[in-house]
């Protein structure tokens, strides 16, 4: 038996007047993954239970079998895991985003967040931004004052670890949830340490936003890389063997590094594939062979699409859609038919991890559907996997139940009756 976990980063989604009140996922042609539907279990199930974040953070901690509410303490642990970072105790790890904010010469708290990604950058691009700003003396006085090491990735995301920190009671806020809005009622706020990131991500922009790299990207047209942010912040974790909890190896294959570390917390290989992005024009072939050439070595693998979320994330609707459609088209469905032309048994967990909304181009923790489909039988309910099906059918109150479910280590169904 097989056992393959697919997560569309943000695919799920609420109606939308450009789509003629559909979802994506409705307006989507997934003809695969509706066959899946209408033999398998489609109902709904809450990943981000409340209080904690609404993302994938947490969603996608549930989705691996781990309660947020027990095991979280916040995203950047898990993303220094999957880059081999070690936390030494009194040690907080933080994201530090490269951004576009808005131009002008007005003070820095009433520019708008452009882009919480610096339009996408490029790895080349990202490198030179982040060199320039380490590269300064101002910036990195400031930063050896604070006992700050920033690690440099060719993306917009990259990872900041203060040693000695404090972050009880600091507040800081994810930029993709405030696209378009003034940044100074989210800049850090909630102790006396907050003040540190605040003037740092001040001064990132004083030297940022006139540095030759940022001209340069302007004068391609392209979004420039004019700030930093802050956010995510958290201590070490320590995850449950997921070899002990279901008793096989597996790997997870992704473009980002947070479903990576956690992957990795939980015993799993890390698969890079090169090319792949986490956008739409990422390596879809080259993810299909990862995912396939796992599944001869194990029988557990995960593939994760971040293509969804960005789109969504950059108001890009046709463009999720399509990440949507390719999903099916490009990964399932070959995967599927690889796997029936094998003789292969397999269970297939396929779900959004969180609803990125068209409407406000930000997260929301609201259930999502998701699909169980098992090669061996018919359940016979029929159907097609979209929200309101999800809502029609079986209701899993705790998402990280659903792997128990994957593998039949329990019912896990609540019914929304």
């Amino acid at each position: 038996m097989k056992y393959l976990l697919v997560i569309g980063d943000g695919m799920a989604d609420n109606p939308v007047p450009q789509l003629g009140g559909k979802t994506p996922l409705q307006a989507a042609s997934i003809p695969t993954i509706d066959r899946m539907a209408a033999r398998g279990l489609v109902g709904s199930v809450v990943n981000c239970p409340k209080p904690l974040p609404a993302g994938s953070e947490t969603a996608i901690l549930s989705i691996f079998g781990c309660d947020p509410r027990r095991y979280f303490t916040g995203r950047s642990p898990m993303e220094a895991a999957a880059v081999g970072i070690q936390m030494l105790p009194g040690d907080a790890a933080f994201r530090c985003n490269l951004v576009t904010l808005e131009d002008g010469d007005m003070p820095l708290a009433e520019k708008r967040i452009l882009s919480h990604s610096a339009g996408s950058i490029d790895g080349e691009s990202a490198l030179a931004s982040i060199g320039a700003l380490l590269g300064d003396p101002r910036f990195a006085a400031a930063l050896a004052a604070a006992e700050i090491e920033i690690h440099r990735f060719p993306a917009f995301r990259q990872l900041a670890i203060q040693h000695h920190s404090d972050i009880q009671g600091i507040r800081f806020t994810p930029p993709h949830d405030h696209l378009d809005e003034k940044a100074g009622p989210y800049f850090p706020t909630g102790n006396s340490r907050a003040e540190t990131f605040a003037h740092l991500m001040r001064l990132a922009h004083e030297i940022l936003d006139h540095h030759p790299v940022t001209e340069a990207r302007r004068q391609a047209g392209k979004l420039p890389a004019n700030g930093i942010w802050f956010w995510a912040e958290g201590t070490a974790v320590e995850l449950p063997s997921f070899q002990e909890q279901y008793g096989c190896g597996g790997a997870v294959v992704s473009a980002v590094p947070l479903c990576h570390g956690i992957g990795v917390l939980r015993g799993r290989e890390m698969v890079e594939v090169e090319g792949a992005t986490g956008e739409l024009d990422t390596n879809f072939p080259g993810k299909l062979e990862a995912v396939w050439d796992k599944l001869q070595q194990y029988d557990f693998a995960c593939l994760h699409l971040e293509a969804p979320d960005e789109c969504t994330h950059n108001g890009d609707l046709p463009g999720k859609v399509q990440a949507i459609e390719w999903l099916d088209s490009r990964l399932v469905s070959p995967l599927l038919a690889r796997l029936e032309q094998a003789g292969e048994d397999c269970r297939i967990l396929l779900l959004s991890d969180h609803k990125t909304l068209t409407a406000t181009r930000g997260h929301d923790g609201d259930p999502v559907p998701f699909l169980i489909y098992d090669s061996r039988r018919d359940t016979g309910r029929g159907g097609v996997y979209d929200e309101p099906s999800g809502e029609a059918g079986l209701f899993v109150e705790d998402g990280s139940r659903l792997l128990d479910m994957l593998f039949e280590k329990q019912a896990g169904e609540t019914s929304r009756a």
